[in-house]
């Protein structure tokens, strides 16, 4: 179903982005991908093949945004799906982060995905199809310590994906919008996240592989699905936290705030 499907993937330099654009290579998707770092876009984008490309873009420059998206759209004819995953994240006490901080970071996890959403809706109003996937986090699901900046980022990435779902759909658009919700990951992401692995070390029991979010998300290609929260059990626990909030903070919270 992804054969000769042309998908752009944003911040594949590494973890789920990388890994992600290597499978979809495999089924034959024109896989495009994007990040700052050009020499470990050539490094991935060696391993995808003739169905593979690169072009250096930062989420958080509207300029180089446009002028990628017209290269891709100029080269490929159209871009199917949009897999916006770049982002990061810092674990950290409100006091220790600073304004420049919260800000930084909401212009990258957030407004990267509204600009390139942006971009890249308009061409697929004309091409009368799309899959917009926005990679989120159950952070943007349930708050814990030390995250008040990554899980706001996250929470405006769900607003976001959820209105202009409902949007696209009063406007009877043939366009998907998916958000993909993941726990922790054995990515790159705690490098930078969380430098000393105090949280790794402590909810590595919980840590999912990649190659199983990965195996998720292609599944979310093909169904085109609204919502993906991984692990699975992930999705019961959000219930019961809608219905008894103060509960499950008092439950859970233990190992939710193990920063």
């Amino acid at each position: 179903m992804l054969n000769n499907k042309v998908i752009v993937i944003t911040g594949a330099t590494s973890g789920i982005g990388a890994l992600l654009a290597r499978e979809t290579a495999k089924l034959g998707a024109k896989t495009i991908i994007t990040g700052r770092n050009e020499e470990r876009l050539k490094q991935v984008a060696s391993e995808l093949g003739e169905h593979g490309a690169y072009f250096v873009m930062d989420v958080n420059d509207a300029d180089q945004i446009i002028q990628t998206f017209h290269h891709i759209v100029h080269s490929y004819g159209k871009v199917d799906i949009i897999v916006n995953n770049a982002g990061y994240g810092l674990f950290a006490s409100i006091e220790e982060l600073s304004l420049e901080m919260y800000e930084k970071m909401m212009d990258t996890n957030y407004m990267g995905i509204v600009r390139c959403t942006k971009l890249v809706l308009p061409y697929m109003v004309e091409a009368g199809s799309g899959h917009i996937v926005n990679i989120a986090s159950l952070a943007g699901r349930i708050g814990s310590a030390k995250s008040t900046s990554y899980t706001a980022t996250k929470h405006a990435v769900l607003g976001f994906t959820n209105s202009l779902r409902m949007e696209l759909r009063a406007r009877k658009l043939p366009i998907a919008v998916s958000a993909v919700n993941p726990g922790p990951i054995r990515t790159p992401f705690f490098q930078k996240a969380d430098p000393e692995g105090t949280y790794a070390n402590n909810i590595n029991w919980l840590m999912m592989e990649p190659e199983y979010v990965v195996k998720k998300i292609i599944k979310l290609l093909h169904t085109r699905r609204s919502e993906l929260n991984l692990p699975y059990m992930a999705g019961f626990g959000l219930k019961l936290y809608g219905l008894f909030p103060r509960l499950i903070d008092k439950l859970a919270g233990g190992w939710l705030n193990k920063k």
